[in-house]
């Protein structure tokens, strides 16, 4: 279907639908990359590309050849290099309202034993990070810890973060209400909003929760503050009168 014509010039529908999938895929990528590291990144590859562009134009057989060397690995560079983008790209497809409604939770009890936990761990000023799987699976993280596969309890929490014993340092990965691993190394926050943040739970918690859908609770051993993640932002001192019920919001979510 064409929808208009000017000279050897054919618009048509099909036109119009990539030029807004095109489009759309543009806005995504810069709204994934904006307030990160990798805005500089972009800003290299822009140059780089204008730079061959020019080279082409003004037929720069030197430039010209080193460029095309250059593009033969060019996706496997721009793979590497954004990584982390991808991944969240990828898990936010997979978190789609669409693919949702295939897909049943059971989170009472995990509300109940997380909610109980980080308030105990909070009154002991006891340092904890606590990982909520749903649907983005959260395995090759729970591989980089001790693997439990131990039912779901206020009290384990409490008992794995307490200070000194072998496991309270790193994250616990909780799973179909069973505590599927403990100590576990999470990713850090790249994010420059929380470059100051004190803690490496907090930026653990943030780097988690970008390339993934999990709820992570986070309690401060400096301020006995309890946190949750969510989708890369941190919500932060939460009033402890009010956590087991900001926390069953974000698990509805």
């Amino acid at each position: 279907m064409e929808l208009f014509h000017i000279d050897f010039l054919k618009f048509g529908l099909n036109d119009l639908v990539d030029v807004l999938i095109v489009s759309f895929i543009i806005f995504q990528i810069l709204k994934l990359v904006k307030g990160t590291r990798s805005v500089q990144i972009v800003i290299g590859l822009l140059l780089v590309v204008g730079v061959a562009f020019i080279a082409y134009w003004f037929q720069l057989e030197g430039l010209t050849w080193l460029f095309s060397n250059l593009a033969t690995f060019g996706l496997i560079v721009i793979v590497i290099v954004f990584q982390p983008e991808l991944r969240s790209v990828l898990a936010q497809f997979g978190q789609s309202r669409f693919l949702r409604r295939f897909v049943t939770l059971e989170q009472r009890k995990s509300l109940d034993e997380v909610s109980r936990a980080a308030l105990r761990l909070s009154e002991l000023r006891y340092g904890g990070l606590m990982v909520i799987e749903r649907r983005t699976g959260l395995r090759n993280f729970a591989e980089s810890g001790k693997e439990l596969n131990a039912e779901l309890s206020s009290e384990l929490l409490i008992t794995i973060f307490t200070p000194y014993t072998p496991l309270h340092d790193g994250a616990v990965i909780i799973s179909n209400e069973h505590i599927l691993a403990a100590s576990a190394s999470l990713p850090l926050s790249t994010n420059p909003r929380y470059r100051k943040l004190y803690g490496m739970r907090h930026k653990a918690a943030i780097g988690i929760s970008e390339v993934s859908d999990a709820i992570i609770v986070v309690v401060s051993e400096e301020t006995s503050n309890i946190s949750i993640a969510y989708n890369g932002i941190l919500h932060q001192d939460i009033n402890k009168s009010e956590f087991k019920e900001r926390l069953a919001e974000f698990l509805k979510k």
